[in-house]
Order: structure tokens, then C-alpha cells, then sequence
């Protein structure tokens, strides 16, 4: 049921750990505060962090005639959530499932939730470019997709997984908006000095050698944490930071 959403961005990367689920909910969160009707679409199977980092782990979700009914953060309405986080009883029940039984479940994401008129629909992949993201794919052959942000670290090995994203969204026709840095160097809490404790400049360099845009960096920052289980804005609760400069930027470049 995505006939009622304007716009579609995809969060992908090659590599697992590099905080794909962070910038979804922060990219997310950031639309919002720009006025904007949001859906947050997590479709990470094994690994659902979505409701945790939005504090929203108690709720339950249900279906009406018209399908699966979202979470939606408050009374306003313009922030809602999809998980199949919201299906498990403790945050430590693993999925076992095998191919098919993954791909029934993000067909039904995909087509079977009650979003109501969306702006944006932001979707947090799983790492890789396996079953679910063709399924993704195949789900989606008739909706307009606006693009995948791509999500990398400074680390080579990243680095290197991240290659074979970039080639997998050209191969499968998947517009590139660009290539954002994560985890790019650590912020001082006492004097904010950032210091590069991995390498650096490592997503700026991919996306000049790929051609893409560079969406910025965002380093780790510890004022990052106390966000973490609440639905607020880095770009409200702590504005003059790099990563609130860094996510005010991306939205300026993907709001059209």
C-alpha cells in the first residue's frame, strides 16, 4: 500500500555494524522536523533496531480491514514505524527463518501496511545485497523510487563491502543519492575536538572514485546516546553539533 507515499529512500550498505538503523531513524526524525509526514520502514529481519532506538519496543501492532496498522510516535500522526521488532516478545528472540519465509514477510511489509499519506518513506535495509533486497526490488518495480543512501565507515574492509552496494544498486537500476560516512572519528565530550581513531575521508574518497555524491560525515559523538530510545531530533536536541550540521545538509540535498 504505498500509492499514498510521495517519496521513497532506501538505507543501504554492503556491511553490517556501520549504523544504517542510527541515520534511518535520525534521517527520519530530521524530515519530521522539517514540517514533513514520515514512515519508518524497518525491514532488517534479523537484526530490527528501529524500535529500540525509538523506545518503542512495548507497543503492539495490529491489522484492520485494510491491512497492518503502523506505530506512530505521537498524537500528530506525522512519524509512523514499521518492524517486525514490534512481532517479538524479547528483544533477544532470534529470527530463524529460512529464503521464503523472509521474503513473504517484506512482500507484506511492503504491501500489506496502512500508511496513510506519506512525504517520505524511509526504509532501513538489511546489510548485503541478498534476498531481501531483491525482494525489495521486485516489491517496488512499479512504485518510484527516489534513490538509496549508501552507508559506510572509514575502515577499508568497509569500504571494500561497501563497493559491491554500489554496484549491486547499478546493476538492479537503484538511483545512488549518495554515499554518507558514519562513525568519522570521535567527539571529545569535554572539549568536542574530534580526533580520527579509524582512518579518514575514506566514504569522500568511494564517492569520487564511484562518481556519486559525498552526503557528509558523522562522527561518533557520546551526546548521540542519551537520543537513544526517545523520537528526538539530533537537529533539535543538539544543534550545534556536527552530526545535527551533517543531517541538516542531507535533507537540504534529498528534499525535492
Amino acid at each position: 500500500m504505498l500509492d499514498k507515499v510521495k517519496h521513497i529512500i532506501l538505507v543501504l550498505s554492503g556491511k553490517g555494524g556501520v549504523g544504517k538503523s542510527t541515520v534511518s531513524t535520525q534521517t527520519a526524525l530530521a524530515l519530521r522536523e522539517n514540517g514533513l509526514k514520515v514512515g519508518l520502514l524497518d525491514i532488517d529481519l534479523c537484526g530490527p533496531s528501529v524500535p529500540y532506538l525509538l523506545g518503542l519496543e512495548q507497543c503492539e501492532i495490529y491489522q484492520c480491514e485494510d491491512g497492518w496498522v503502523p506505530i506512530y510516535t505521537d498524537a500528530s500522526k506525522t512519524l509512523a514505524v514499521m518492524s517486525i521488532g514490534f512481532l517479538l516478545k524479547n528483544r533477544n528472540d532470534p529470527i530463524i527463518w529460512r529464503g521464503p519465509k523472509k521474503t513473504m514477510m517484506i512482500k507484506t511489509f511492503l504491501n500489506d501496511v496502512k500508511w496513510d499519506d506519506l512525504d517520505y518513506l524511509i526504509i532501513d535495509t538489511p546489510p548485503g545485497t541478498s534476498d531481501e533486497h531483491i525482494t525489495v526490488m521486485e516489491c517496488m518495480r512499479d512504485v518510484r523510487c527516489d534513490g538509496a543512501i549508501i552507508v559506510t565507515t572509514p575502515q577499508g574492509v568497509a569500504l571494500d563491502d561497501v563497493r559491491k552496494e554500489l554496484t549491486f544498486c547499478k546493476k538492479t537500476g537503484i538511483r545512488i543519492l549518495g554515499i554518507l560516512e558514519n562513525m568519522s572519528g570521535f567527539v571529545c565530550p569535554s572539549c568536542s575536538n574530534c580526533t580520527n581513531i579509524f582512518s579518514s575521508n575514506g566514504g569522500a574518497e568511494l564517492a569520487k572514485l564511484a562518481g556519486v555524491p559525498h552526503l557528509g560525515t558523522v562522527p561518533i559523538d557520546p551526546r548521540m546516546g542519551v537520543l537513544t530510545g526517545t523520537t528526538s531530533s539530533v537537529l533539535k536536541e543538539i544543534p550545534e553539533s556536527n552530526t545535527a550540521t551533517t543531517f541538516k545538509n542531507l535533507i537540504q540535498k534529498i528534499v525535492v
